[in-house]
């Protein structure tokens, strides 16, 4: 988590690996919202950084905004940043309802 904290209130780069109404290679649910990692980064995983993006409508292939929030997973090192666009902000109920589709599966609280 303290590895995530760093990036609260900064501009990042994300990378969209699955796009917003891409099928989940695995599972098989559909994504609602663009979802994607930070490119050159490591978290507590082992693997890249994620994170979801909200309010973009449309699917992409990349995109820069403002980390607001992270979703700190309890029982498990894979914490996710929440990033938008500049200017705009969601409430902690807010990101649960948008996540919800996979963040359900799992124990986790908001960082701000």
């Amino acid at each position: 988590m303290e590895l995530a904290k760093k990036y609260i209130g900064h501009n990042v780069h994300v990378t969209v690996d699955r796009k917003l109404g891409s099928k989940h290679p695995n599972w098989g649910f559909i994504y609602p919202i663009n979802y994607g990692y930070i490119p050159n980064t490591i978290s507590g995983d082992g693997e890249e950084v994620d994170a979801y993006i909200l309010g973009i409508f449309e699917p992409i292939d990349s995109f820069d905004g403002i980390c607001i929030a992270i979703i700190h997973r309890l029982n498990e090192n894979d914490d996710k940043l929440i990033v938008v666009p500049e200017g705009t902000n969601y409430t902690d109920e807010q990101i649960n309802c948008l996540t919800e589709f996979q963040e359900r599966f799992f124990s986790h609280i908001i960082i701000r």
